[in-house]
Order: C-alpha cells, then structure tokens, then sequence
C-alpha cells in the first residue's frame, strides 16, 4: 500500500499540471501556441508576442515570429509538437487540421482556444479588440485599430487623387506548401481580391472549374496583365524568367510577355491587420508604377 500511494500522487499531479483544463487569464504572462498567422501577427501587435513559445509554419510576420519554435503547416499539424512545448494556452482561427488536431490536443488535457478570422476590414477590427480585452490590453488594440483605419484611408484617398485612366486586370498566384502545388489564390472574392481592387486594379476572371491546382488553359484565356507571385512560389524558382517559363499558362499572358510577375508577402494577400493600409500603398506602386512615379 505504501508503495501505490506515492504513484497515486504523481497520477493527480500529473492531471492537474498541463493535462488538467484550468481557467487561462490572459492578463499575466503564459506560454502561448498561436496557429494562425493573422493571430501571430496581432498577438505581437498588442505587445504579447513574448509570451509566444510556438507558431504555425505559414507565422512569418513580424521578423520576430521567424525566430520562435515552429509545429508545421497549419493545415497539417502534428499535435506531438504541440503538446511537447507545454503551452498553457492553444490559439486559431478555425482554419487548421488535419481533423484529429483538436481532439488530441483537448483529449491532452491542453487549454484550446478559438478566436474569429480576418477575411474583411471590420471583422479584423473586431478580432483585435476581441483579443485586446482577452489580454488587458485594451487601449493599445483601440490605438492599432485606429492606426489600421487611418492608413487604409490614406491609402483609398491617395488612390482615388490619380484619377486613374485604366484599370489593370491581376491575378495572385499561390504556391500552396500542404499540397506542394500551384494555384491562383485569387477570383474568389477574398481577401487578395479585395486588396487589388483598393490599389486600383481589377481581379482577373478565372475559370478552371472550380480546381484549386493551376490550369495552363485557364491562365492563358484569363490573360492578366499582372501577375502576383506569393512570396515563396516566386522564390523557389529563383528569378522572373523562370516562373515565367515554368508555372504553367503564364508565359501566354500578356504578363509573362510583359514581364509583369510581381512579388509580394503571402500573408499580405491573405487577411486583413494591422498594417492593411500600408500593405494597399505597396500594392498600388507595383499595379501603377507610372501613376506613382508621377505621384512622386
């Protein structure tokens, strides 16, 4: 008996450590797993990216972010990296998997927590005041939110001063690390949509039937007169040239016979934050380079 009991012990301590749910107050310091980017990018907004011991792959802004413990793509995470980093706290956005993550991580005893998405303006203003008042930083979210809203109105006024004569059409081509393919991130009202029509420029009509992965036939015949390469598709092939040559449909564009591949941040074209309004300014200089320089 004497030898069962201090067993015992250890099993209700154990429960009760990491493995046991417990009430988070995100008011004091913690160890925080975030596995969505835009959540990254907020919690360090608000002055708690200290307290981030873990982030998704795709969790590259700010620079800061780059430097934490990553536990893989946030579409196919292994819930083992997780848990091994011993957080007290789990956040996303309902945007993860592979499906058995939440189970486990819950069934792990770990405290799991679900804040909104960023997919328009207003609902990133909510989300940074839903995570304001979660951390007790509530004037500083209503101080980002304000400098989120006065950028993007620069942004629209410094557009709508150029009286633009035309309106290019622009597509977003997405190198997708899941699944290791090509795809046009764009046509589909989101988020990159939205961002080229605040820049003053028009998205592409894009009809491959629905597929995610790039169709030759489908770029060719949508023709854009821009192209927007993610930042880690257009790098891995190393130079304009060859995403040019190599990603399919492209060179038949009068963006590829133009030259007209753009870089820009994924993140950047996928949700909206604090830094939307600077993000639309550096848009605008890529879609009307002449009307900027003119600007200037």
């Amino acid at each position: 008996m004497k030898k069962i009991l201090p067993l015992f012990a250890l099993l209700i301590l154990f429960s009760c450590g990491r493995f046991g749910k417990k009430e988070i107050d995100g008011k004091k310091d913690m160890r925080i797993v975030s596995l969505s980017k835009h959540l990254t990018e907020m919690v360090f907004a608000l002055g708690k990216g200290h307290d981030l011991v873990g982030v998704d792959l795709s969790s590259t802004y700010p620079d800061s972010a780059k430097l934490i413990q990553t536990v893989g793509y946030h579409r196919a995470l292994n819930p083992e990296g997780i848990i091994s980093l011993n957080p007290d706290l789990v956040i996303h956005s309902n945007d993860i998997g592979p499906e058995n993550v939440l189970p486990q991580l819950i069934k792990a005893g770990l405290n799991v927590k679900a804040f909104g998405g960023a997919n328009t303006i207003d609902s990133a203003k909510l989300l940074l005041t839903d995570l304001g008042k979660f951390f007790g930083v509530e004037q500083r979210a209503d101080s980002v939110v304000k400098k989120m809203d006065a950028d993007i109105a620069k942004a629209k006024e410094d557009v709508s001063k150029l009286h633009l004569t035309d309106t290019p059409s622009v597509m977003i081509i997405h190198f997708g690390r899941a699944n290791n393919i090509y795809f046009v991130m764009s046509g589909r009202n989101g988020v990159g949509d939205k961002m080229i029509a605040l820049a003053g420029g028009k998205t592409a009509k894009y009809d491959a039937k629905g597929a995610r992965q790039i169709s030759a036939e489908a770029v060719a015949l949508s023709n854009p007169d821009i192209i927007i390469a993610t930042d880690y598709g257009y790098d891995q092939m190393g130079s304009m040239d060859k995403f040019i040559s190599e990603v399919p449909g492209v060179a038949l564009t009068n963006a590829g016979k133009n030259k007209r591949i753009v870089r820009f941040e994924e993140h950047d074209l996928i949700y909206f934050g604090p830094r939307t309004g600077e993000n639309v300014e550096k848009l605008f200089k890529l879609i009307h380079p002449s009307a900027d320089a003119e600007k200037k």
